[in-house]
């Protein structure tokens, strides 16, 4: 693997996928995480005998078609159709070779150890990658908002998260927004009056929404995979032939 070669970013979202590659400032690709099929047999043969289509291919053909996500409040249920999407993902969106690109895929916090070992495995098995790593979302939005440290509040389709409540009053002073649901107008204003209610009156309070906060996670995945430090953070494919899928719980943390 030649270090010049840019790495994929996927942040795997419950409603919106974002792609990309390391070091870019925005995802070059962004549709919808469906996968669609036929609801008629008959209708297959006007679709030239296609069984099903993927993002905004399907979105298209919504009257015809039955819409399914793979992903379930930020878990992956479907793994069939998480393999379509990623399998659209690298040969029709990003137009790569997977086996030719390292890849940072994103995964919610609490992820079951069973998907994360299935996410590993299928992309060295399956898509052949040289390379890859698991990231947490809210950690990756702390990262494209400059911090390392901080209270992440990520809102998205089906599922938000937040830090434990016995560590919050250490994190007022840095409370950072990400994901579509906090990019309703006036929600950061709506937070303070919220949270300064609640807090100690000594208690300083910062919230941070930066204005692509849409795109947070996936800003923060580009910054990290673009570092000279995440090559050694990578599971390569000698590490998963030694050691097998349960190398993601030893290097991805």
């Amino acid at each position: 693997m030649e270090d010049d070669i840019a790495a994929l970013v996927v942040d795997n979202g419950s409603g919106i996928l974002k792609v990309g590659f390391a070091g870019d400032y925005a995802p070059c690709a962004v549709f919808p995480s469906i996968v669609g099929r036929p609801r008629h047999q008959g209708v297959m043969v006007e679709m030239c005998q296609k069984d099903s289509f993927v993002g905004n291919k399907a979105l298209s053909k919504r009257s015809i078609l039955t819409l399914k996500s793979p992903i379930e409040r930020g878990i992956i249920t479907d793994w069939d159709d998480m393999e379509k999407i990623w399998h659209h993902i690298f040969l029709n969106e990003l137009r790569v070779a997977p086996e030719e690109h390292p890849v940072l895929l994103t995964e919610t916090p609490l992820n079951p150890k069973s998907n994360r070992e299935r996410t590993t495995q299928i992309m060295f098995e399956t898509f052949s990658s040289p390379a890859m790593y698991l990231a947490i979302q809210a950690v990756l939005s702390l990262y494209a908002s400059g911090c390392v440290t901080g209270t992440v509040i990520d809102s998205g389709d089906g599922v938000s998260h937040t830090c434990d409540v016995d560590i919050r009053k250490d994190l007022f002073a840095n409370i950072v927004l990400s994901g579509g649901n906090t990019m309703f107008p006036g929600i950061a204003d709506r937070m303070r009056k919220e949270i300064t209610a609640l807090a100690p009156s000594t208690m300083k309070i910062k919230i941070t929404y930066p204005p692509e906060r849409k795109y947070s996670v996936w800003i923060g995945g580009s910054v990290l995979a673009s570092l000279t430090t995440f090559q050694h953070m990578l599971i390569s494919r000698q590490e998963y032939n030694e050691s097998g899928p349960a190398i993601v719980h030893h290097k991805c943390f």
